[in-house]
């Protein structure tokens, strides 16, 4: 069984990225609470950044899910939204969960100079270089997500790769909503996950 927890699974995320002259690229999140509208950095993280653009180029994400989120009352070191292809409020827990293209490579934290500040995205992961189709949103600083951070017993972190430039209120109102229990997630599943209904590159 593939899960995908952000360490019990993590979050990510980018530090200042206004570089002048540093290509973005802008996707268009529509989900059932709103519009999230997302930069990535493909300059910064191009493998990630390729990853996640070829999930949203053969529509995987159209249909997709928001079914986890983390915050003091149900995780005492990170606050995120996790989403993807997983679906771990089906019935059977989408035990065999396969993401339909190859995990990557991981770009740590320290090789970008992305790090876990609040609104950026990031991959959830197990093992290095297993991310593939789940990815998370941070609410505030999360630097133990970061190379070297607490979250992740391995020290590598998470890998950032974009940041919410629109849309932190959805993100904020989806981080808010009501939990279950879940195996393995401690009240951490949202009881009525929320739809991504598209996602497209404006």
């Amino acid at each position: 069984m593939m899960r995908y927890f952000l360490v019990s699974m993590a979050a990510l995320v980018f530090a200042a990225c206004s570089h002048t002259g540093e290509k973005t690229v802008r996707i268009a999140m529509e989900t059932s609470q709103g519009m999230i509208v997302l930069a990535l950095y493909p300059d910064r993280a191009p493998i990630t950044v390729t990853n996640f653009l070829r999930y949203v180029d053969e529509g995987h994400y159209s249909g997709a899910h928001y079914y986890r989120t983390t915050r003091p009352d149900n995780d005492p070191m990170i606050v995120v939204i996790q989403g993807g292809l997983w679906a771990p409020f089906n019935e059977d827990g989408d035990e065999d969960f396969t993401a339909p293209l190859a995990p990557i490579a991981h770009e740590t934290t320290e090789a970008t100079g992305l790090t876990h500040v609040d609104g950026v995205i990031s991959m959830a992961r197990v093992e290095p270089g297993t991310a593939s189709s789940e990815f998370f949103i941070t609410i505030g600083d999360n630097h133990p997500l970061d190379f070297g951070g607490a979250r992740n017993p391995d020290g590598q972190g998470f890998a950032v790769f974009g940041k919410i430039v629109e849309g932190m209120d959805v993100v904020r109102t989806i981080n808010a909503a009501p939990t279950r229990e879940g195996e393995g997630f401690a009240g951490q599943l949202l009881a009525a996950p929320v739809a991504i209904l598209s996602v497209t590159q404006e």
